[in-house]
């Protein structure tokens, strides 16, 4: 689906959806943003010169990746001998997108298909080392014939990764004027993209799978953004169109580096989830989104929003900054199948995404969904859904149930469509409990939020027995990750290795300063150099200096801020104590190890020109009786092996303050809240449901 989320100068907002028209997104997106100004009985066309802020996030990026049609025409320079990094990757790469079973027998392992031909990877000798010293000079006859042989090919583009150019860009530098005199010379022009501007960080092998997906996936991708931006133009929207970044500030589409945009669908939830939690004064807070293919689960500790140095996308290790967030696959599209070889239900991994189920008959499905179970099981009207936009076959969705499930097992419908519900909320519930303990938390310690379009129809499932502080549910989840894009800052980040060590006596405490403060000025330049392209001003910046750290001989760094990009050597044991004190927070039963001395990873800047800002809503409570307006009625539903009659609400007919007792249905255009017996939900004054068990 689209999901449009408009705020206005009060702070108040109205949802959208629409079906998304892959072809041309940006139809899709005006279709979901009418259905959202139709309900304060405007339009865009009214209403658009007044817009003061305009955010995307969505997976065709990542879509184009996974699916692999993207641009494959691509040429490499490497170091020579290194011409199979793409094939061989990291040992890493070939597991860690796998769950724990997984990861723990070796014959699930499997090295994804690069994404370029052999034939278009050249090498060349030259060799720069850790330090960023020259052991051997570049062999600058090697790099004419390896640039010669790639025009000759007709590449698009030319990537060039050399071992640690990141500390010694010298040899990439040198590459790229070569390849420019030789196009000079052959009439020709295509784009040469360096490492060590693109993404001066530590790991070969996902800094060059970040330059690649960058041609292959992110670059194709800019037309279609750019389609966007010049659509809201053409209906004289004054705001420049910015993209949600997986890190979760927001870029222009014209920016030279889009692979940040990759994930930013997910991305969106997290951002929403840190501004609620911010408003609510909570500390410890679990997302956890349900689309339409996967469950995204991330983790906010002690206010602190992780961010991950690397992260699997499409089977691939990426070194770009993102919000850590864990997926998997367990949406209401999933489809269900009975295997006649184990006697068990099978999810997925295939998915009827926005094509819904059987129960959409022209969409041509025939493999029964998770969708479909709720459908006959009473949780959804099928005259209402996406508010009656697309109505649905219920008879057709028993039908199909009824042969592919439940007649293999001998069971009536109803109860094998309850019980695909049942094991797939039990996945849900498994990974959250199992991404908390694997902390040292335990559920107890944190208040869940649930979202996404399906996220109210399963959280009482998946969160039934985990003994959460408190459940929340927006009245507009089904677009929270739109939301966070609204919540999200105009903001460039820039990284870069830097690998310096701190020792207990303090003794390289003046380098280090001096190290880091040359750092950020030089990332500093870059980001005002983006925000003068977009012809903002960089006097209105605010800059957050921060750096990546661990204690010696650790793998795993923690983000930490400073408090000034001009450290002295004192400022350095700052850096130190704020580090001590975030590890003690997350790891509470882990050991700090300050007498081994810190090793700084990276030095990161980031940033970020004020945009305007959403308001939770604030409204009066009124008494725990539910508006008497707001009930549809009775519907029956089913739940543990047996029919109840639920009561029937309009969602946004209910006041805050009313109190609703299962087993009930609470119903809206775009998501229906599922209270089963045994559970209540309370509407709050911010309109967000708080459920008990």
């Amino acid at each position: 689906m689209s999901d449009s989320f408009v705020i206005d100068e009060e702070g108040t907002f109205i949802i959208g959806k629409a079906i998304t028209t892959p072809e041309d997104e940006s139809e899709g997106i005006l279709n979901s943003i009418k259905d959202a100004l139709g309900y304060w009985d405007t339009t865009l066309e009214d209403s658009g010169g007044s817009v003061e802020a305009l955010v995307y996030s969505g997976t065709t990026m990542i879509n184009r990746l996974l699916e692999r049609k993207g641009n494959s025409n691509i040429g490499i320079i490497v170091n020579a001998g290194f011409e199979d990094l793409p094939r061989l990757g990291r040992a890493l790469q070939c597991w860690i997108w796998l769950d724990y079973g997984g990861r723990l027998h070796a014959r699930e392992h499997e090295h994804p298909k690069p994404l370029v031909p052999r034939k278009q990877i050249k090498g060349v000798r030259g060799r720069i080392n850790f330090w960023g010293e020259e052991l051997i000079p570049l062999y600058k006859d090697e790099v004419r014939v390896a640039i010669e042989e790639l025009l000759e090919m007709g590449v698009d583009s030319i990537c060039v990764c050399l071992l640690c150019s990141y500390m010694n860009p010298a040899h990439e530098k040198r590459v790229k004027r070569i390849a420019e005199r030789l196009m000079k010379e052959k009439d020709k022009k295509i784009p040469i993209i360096l490492s060590c501007e693109h993404n001066p960080v530590r790991g070969e092998t996902p800094r060059l799978n970040a330059l690649i997906i960058e041609q292959y996936a992110a670059e194709p991708s800019r037309k279609l953004l750019v389609k966007i931006a010049e659509t809201f133009q053409e209906k004289q929207v004054p705001a420049p169109l910015r993209i949600l970044t997986t890190y979760g500030g927001t870029i222009s589409p014209y920016h030279k580096q889009l692979i940040t945009t990759l994930v930013s669908g997910p991305i969106g939830g997290m951002i929403g989830c840190k501004f609620i939690a911010k408003e609510y004064g909570i500390k410890n807070l679990v997302s956890s989104d349900v689309g339409g293919t996967s469950f995204d689960v991330g983790l906010i500790m002690e206010n602190y929003v992780p961010t991950k140095w690397e992260s699997s996308v499409g089977k691939f290790i990426l070194n770009i900054p993102m919000i850590g967030l864990n997926s998997i696959g367990a949406g209401t599209g999933m489809y269900v199948r009975y295997n006649k070889v184990s006697g068990r239900l099978e999810f997925g991994p295939e998915s009827a995404g926005y094509r819904i189920g059987v129960c959409n008959e022209p969409s041509g499905v025939e493999t029964v969904t998770m969708t479909d179970c709720s459908l006959i099981l009473g949780y959804l009207n099928p005259d209402y859904f996406l508010g009656g936009n697309i109505p649905l076959d219920k008879k057709r969705a028993y039908k199909y149930i009824k042969e592919q499930l439940a007649d293999p097992f001998g069971v009536d419908p109803e109860r094998t469509a309850r019980g695909a519900l049942d094991l797939i909320e039990i996945n849900m519930k498994n990974h959250l409990n199992g991404m908390i303990q694997g902390l040292g938390f335990r559920p107890e310690n944190y208040t869940l939020i649930s979202f996404g379009g399906a996220g109210p129809l399963h959280v009482a499932g998946y969160a039934r027995e985990l003994k959460f502080q408190d459940i929340m549910i927006p009245e507009w989840a089904a677009a929270f990750s739109a939301y966070g894009c609204a919540c999200a800052e105009h903001s460039y980040r820039h990284e870069k290795s830097v690998d310096l060590l701190i020792p207990p006596d303090g003794s390289m405490n003046e380098i280090v300063s001096m190290m880091l403060n040359a750092t950020w000025s030089e990332l500093k330049k870059d980001i005002i150099k983006e925000f003068e392209k977009e012809d903002r001003d960089p006097s209105e910046m605010e800059f957050i200096p921060s750096v990546r750290i661990q204690y010696f001989g650790m793998f795993d760094d923690l983000e930490v801020t400073s408090t000034s990009d001009n450290l002295k050597a004192e400022d350095v044991w700052k850096l130190a104590r704020s580090y001590d004190d975030l590890f003690d927070q997350i790891f509470r039963r882990g050991t700090k190890s300050p007498n081994l001395g810190y090793h700084i990873t990276k030095a990161v800047a980031t940033g970020i020109i004020p945009v305007p800002k959403p308001k939770l809503p604030d409204y009066k409570l009124s008494g725990k009786d539910p508006y008497k307006g707001a009930n549809k009625g009775k519907r029956k539903i089913f739940w543990e092996a047996d029919w109840h009659n639920a009561s029937l609400w309009e969602m946004n007919l209910l006041n805050p303050g009313n109190l609703i007792d299962g087993p009930a249905v609470i119903e809206a255009p775009a998501t229906t809240l599922l209270v089963p017996p045994g559970f209540k939900v309370f509407l709050d004054k911010h309109r967000i449901f708080h459920m008990e068990v």
